[in-house]
């Protein structure tokens, strides 16, 4: 997983000026490899499509990943033939190399791409992306499992679509709901500042990109598409799941160590409402609480589990304090990660010494709870102690979460808006706004990376 710098911070959303007459605004990118009886009829048809209901200058660009047959000479003579489109050449196989080199070299400011089979709907195309020319959404993409989409394909490819995002879903928790049709766009000056960070190849490049961008917070638009299946399709299911579970694996894992520079990804001040400084409201403390309340009924669970299997050979109060202890260290390690976002190493060892302090607190509440039941009845029913250590660690839950928010993970985002940070507000749009050449399209664009 690459972690070097991001070429700059995402750009504000905004709506894409008038652009100049015959410049492009949208890029249609179609990644081939031998696909020289399909991509004639496939570049024309789209052609067609775009020069009669697109508003907007277009570009069509072939890019040939690798091809052994008449695939080159193809994409030659339509560039020649038409004015719209432009061919590229990579020496490597790999869809994601063609559409990276492509999405980096390009001038359009929407970038898109779909299959050589067209398996898609063309009328779904500008609904894709009018929400990025608006400015509304980052990337966009078609799905074939929203309510509304009418796909027709066979039962093995029906499950195969399904299980791979509902892996999605649970070891990454994306909530974009199609990761694999090929009918994407992106803004290009959002796609400057990813496209550095995916390292996939092959066919598990979008994917990355979609979670990438997600957790960066970007705002991904969902179309519904009519969809028929390509029964020529030359794709290979077997190794394309393989290396697609292998990517998965990759990314949760950079995800889960905190080695994605994720964290730089940040919008100009404002842009987004989550982002706003209001006064006297204390940022994702919703969020938070949420996380907390989770992570704290988990551990209130494995608590009492512990406390039940040491109060066999302990008393109570050695049974507890033990207990407590465990517990205590694995909910400030969930906490750290999941309801604060605290990623990487770095602190983790301060964090639970405080952990421990609160823990400390926690176990004379509890402790005290027991001494005074104990009190009160001279052998109280294993139940009864259950209750009273329940109503205990309610109260030292509320205590836990102040300290923590305040004390053990302070919120230090509104250490961003200081004096010597304000100059530098505007460097964001001007590092995305810089223009790009326009390669012509016997350059290789592998040299824009």
């Amino acid at each position: 997983m690459r972690t070097d710098s991001s070429p700059g911070s995402l750009p504000a959303r905004e709506h894409l000026p008038a652009a100049a007459a015959g410049t492009p605004v949208l890029d249609v990118v179609i990644p081939v490899y031998n696909e020289e009886k399909d991509l004639g009829p496939c570049v024309l048809r789209l052609h067609e499509h775009l020069s009669r209901t697109f508003p907007y200058a277009f570009r069509i660009t072939v890019a040939d990943n690798a091809s052994t047959d008449g695939t080159p000479r193809v994409a030659a003579r339509l560039a020649a033939d038409l004015a719209a489109v432009s061919s590229v050449r990579l020496e490597q196989k790999g869809r994601g190399r063609a559409l990276g080199a492509v999405w980096s070299a390009s001038d359009a400011p929407v970038l898109a791409y779909m299959d050589v089979d067209l398996s898609t709907d063309l009328n779904a195309l500008l609904p894709l992306v009018a929400p990025l020319i608006s400015g509304h959404s980052d990337l966009a993409i078609g799905s074939r499992l929203a309510r509304s989409s009418r796909v027709v394909r066979g039962a093995k490819r029906e499950f195969i679509s399904r299980g791979y995002n509902l892996i999605l879903r649970g070891s990454l928790q994306a909530r974009f709901s199609d990761a694999q049709c090929g009918f994407k766009a992106i803004r290009r000056d959002v796609a400057r500042v990813l496209l550095p960070l995916v390292e996939d190849t092959g066919w598990f490049f979008d994917t990355e990109m979609l979670v990438l961008a997600e957790r960066a917070g970007c705002r991904i638009h969902e179309v519904p598409v009519d969809w028929v299946d390509d029964p020529d399709s030359t794709v290979h299911l077997v190794r394309t799941a393989t290396d697609d579970l292998k990517g998965v694996w990759r990314v949760g894992r950079a995800l889960a160590t905190g080695s994605l520079p994720l964290d730089r990804l940040v919008r100009p001040f404002g842009d987004d409402p989550r982002d706003r400084d209001l006064t006297g409201v204390p940022q994702g403390l919703a969020r938070q609480l949420v996380g907390f309340c989770v992570v704290g009924a988990l551990s209130t669970l494995f608590y009492l589990l512990l406390y039940s299997g040491f109060r066999h050979f302990a008393g109570s109060q050695l049974a507890n304090a033990l207990a407590l202890l465990v517990s205590a260290v694995a909910n400030t390690a969930a906490n750290r990660r999941l309801t604060f976002g605290v990623r990487g190493r770095g602190g983790a060892v301060r964090h639970q010494a405080q952990g421990l302090v609160v823990f400390g607190i926690g176990l004379a509440l509890t402790s005290g709870s027991l001494a005074a039941l104990s009190a009160a009845t001279a052998d109280p029913d294993h139940s009864t102690e259950l209750a009273v250590l329940i109503a205990a660690n309610l109260a030292a839950t509320v205590l836990r979460f102040l300290l923590f928010r305040a004390w053990v993970f302070p919120d230090t985002a509104p250490a961003a808006p200081t004096a010597p940070a304000a100059p530098a507000a505007p460097a964001a749009p001007t590092a995305v706004a810089a223009p790009v050449s326009v390669r012509p399209a016997d350059t290789d664009p592998r040299d824009a990376r």
